[in-house]
């Protein structure tokens, strides 16, 4: 399998974020991501003014989060050449996306947050559709601006990084239960922005850069054959499918790898002399060895079924034997911190 690094869920100034498309693209690049998806506020502008790009090694790809007219919803939309109305619900453009091709994740599903009246929450609250593909979920300004309180708020200002902690127990509870009932994929993303803002009437601070969130949470996906950098327009798009349908598989983990280096990790199963990855099912529930590779010598492993912890062991790798149906994945914890998320391998459901 060939892995690629990249982060998902961030805004230029075609929507309200300050930075221009290559320019976010040469941050990427300078810190090492194979790939970013760029997802302005129900707009293709820079897919349509041709920004999808190699920019050096990194790759520029073109979505759009879309919301409905009360602000909520917010839809992380890939592969799509148009945008749809925010007078649309969004069980009909959760719709449209699939019936067009598409894929999409649900953002920051479970926003709360009460004391900050210029960044009012923005939760999931239409649950009654079944055609995403999946859930983002852990979004690093999602988090931290709910997280913010006023007796942190000076750390986490200098410290952006350092203050991300977890996922939302919620998210990640809802995240096992749907994937009772179908696959249904977990991606990470920074959600940047890069916002400006003018101190004492002289003094412009960036606030979070995009080249600091990029080494936040990212996305790696696992590929079988390797990505050819090549601008061309019949590269670019299969090199997009490829992309897309690897993150739609559940062929990806997400990690916070501000904290180590999650290069290398690997969650996968072996039952009759296969192999099988992350978002595969296997189709029978005996003598079946779920495996852990860490690319560091030591970490804190959890294996997850149907929502529950059922093994945790600290080691630089595991083998679990399997003999229960399940929805099976992986959390790994680094210093204590959380660190990797794994997709979920079906075995039996």
């Amino acid at each position: 399998m060939f892995e690629y690094i990249g982060a998902i869920h961030m805004h230029s100034v075609f929507s309200d974020g300050s930075g221009e498309v290559p320019q976010i693209a040469k941050f990427a690049d300078e810190v090492g991501l194979d790939y970013i998806i760029l997802t302005d506020h129900n707009t293709l502008r820079a897919l349509d003014e041709g920004y999808e790009n190699w920019y050096g090694n990194t790759l520029c790809l073109v979505g759009s989060e879309i919301n409905d007219k009360e602000n909520k919803n917010h839809y992380l939309a890939f592969g799509i050449n148009k945008t749809y109305s925010t007078r649309t619900s969004a069980k009909e453009y959760v719709r449209k996306i699939k019936e067009d091709g598409g894929i999409g994740f649900l953002a920051h599903p479970h926003e709360k947050r009460q004391h900050m009246k210029e960044h009012p929450p923005y939760p999931w609250i239409e649950w009654d559709t079944e055609d995403f593909n999946g859930i983002e979920i852990w979004n690093h300004m999602s988090e931290w601006m709910e997280n913010l309180t006023e007796d942190n708020k000076y750390q986490a200002f200098l410290h952006p990084l350092r203050t991300i902690t977890a996922p939302q127990k919620e998210t990640l509870k809802l995240w096992d239960e749907l994937n009772l009932k179908r696959k249904v994929v977990g991606i990470g993303g920074v959600d940047a922005h890069a916002h400006k803002y003018n101190l004492l009437g002289f003094l412009e601070v960036e606030i979070f850069p995009y080249k600091v969130l990029f080494k936040s949470i990212r996305t790696h996906i696992l590929l079988k054959n390797e990505l050819i950098r090549d601008n061309s327009e019949e590269s670019i798009r299969n090199t997009k499918k490829t992309i897309y349908n690897a993150l739609a598989d559940g062929k990806c983990f997400f990690a916070n790898d501000y904290h180590a280096d999650s290069k290398g990790f690997r969650f996968f199963a072996e039952a009759d002399d296969k192999i099988y990855q992350m978002g595969d099912y296997i189709n029978r529930t005996d003598k079946i060895k779920l495996r852990v590779l860490l690319p560091v010598k030591e970490a804190e492993i959890k294996l997850i079924r149907n929502g529950e912890e059922i093994a945790d062991t600290v080691d630089t790798c595991a083998d679990f034997i399997i003999e229960r149906n399940g929805v099976y994945r992986v959390e790994v914890y680094i210093h204590k911190k959380a660190w990797i998320y794994s997709n979920h391998i079906r075995i039996g459901v």
